[in-house]
Formats: structure tokens, sequence, C-alpha cells
């Protein structure tokens, strides 16, 4: 679900609505992924942008509203790292994937990058057990002991992570940055 394009919270409420009645009806979707609207190389250019509490909200009412859906995705590529990392405290199960080549969001202005060590520190410090996955979530690697941790950011292929239950999360919710 794009948000942030001049779009009302009953719009979007109407879109999640939408989203479950057709999950009820076809149990087609894996997982639930809101993108922010990146203004820039686009028609839509100068509309408003949803803020990161916006953003954070969504996810929330998501994991409730979604209840057919199994998996809400935090999409660090168009909010930043950070964001990412704390909505794995407001529902989100996923951080999505670390990808060879990604021109879409990146030619809409969106400048934020990562890598696999970075992103398994960021579901870690969230107090989430890092994993890799496959686009239909099977767990490929478990990481639950970062001294098994991959040591080099090579990826083959796109590199998808979840954040599994367990771990300890922090209570206080802080933004915790990647070493």
């Amino acid at each position: 679900m794009l948000m942030g394009t001049g779009e009302t919270n009953a719009e979007r409420i109407e879109h999640l609505r939408m989203i479950r009645d057709v999950q009820d009806r076809t149990g087609g979707f894996r997982a639930f992924i809101p993108y922010t609207y990146q203004p820039q190389n686009n028609a839509l250019k100068g509309r408003t942008q949803a803020t990161l509490f916006e953003y954070l909200r969504i996810i929330a009412v998501a994991r409730l509203f979604l209840d057919n859906v199994a998996h809400i995705q935090g999409s660090w590529l168009t909010t930043g790292k950070e964001v990412g990392q704390l909505s794995l405290h407001y529902g989100a199960d996923d951080l999505g994937s670390i990808m060879l080549e990604e021109n879409v969001v990146s030619s809409a202005g969106a400048r934020h990058r990562s890598n696999r060590t970075e992103i398994i520190d960021l579901i870690r410090k969230a107090g989430r057990v890092p994993a890799q996955r496959t686009t239909t979530y099977e767990h490929i690697a478990v990481h639950d002991d970062p001294a098994n941790d991959p040591v080099d950011d090579h990826v083959v292929s796109h590199l998808s992570s979840t954040a599994i239950e367990g771990g300890t999360a922090h209570p206080e919710l802080k933004i915790l940055s990647a070493s």
C-alpha cells in the first residue's frame, strides 16, 4: 500500500478493509507492505508525504486489522533503517530485502541503503532473532547466535529477512543504530 499521496486516514482504513476482505475470500496475500510516497521524479511531485509517525501507526493498525494476513513488512527502504527497526515494535515481523539492484523507489527519491550484516544487526538490536527467508516465508538461515553471523556482505541473490519472535525486546522502544 502506497501512502502519503494526499489520501485521508479514512481512505487508508478503507484500503485496509478492502485488503482484509480480499484476503478473506482468496487467502492470496503472504504479507502486507506499506510504502511511503517518494515525491521526486514522478507526476505527483509536490503532494504531501506521510510522516514517519503516520507510517508507524499504519503498521500498528495493520497488525491488528489485518488479522488474516500472516506477515507485516516494515519498509526501511522508504522510511530509513531506524524507522524500519522501530516498525518491529509496532507490529512488523519482516524487514524486506537487500536487493542486488533497486530502481523504483530510488528513482523517486529514496536514498536508504543497507547490507546483510547491518540488517541482521538492526533486527537483533530490536530484540528479535534475525532470519533469512524465502519469498514464501520458509526460513533458510536463522541467526540465533551472533557468533555464527555472516562476516561478509556478499549477496548472490536478494536477501530477505524476517524477525522471529524471541529475544529481549526493548520495552522503551528506543531506536538503536546499527554498528
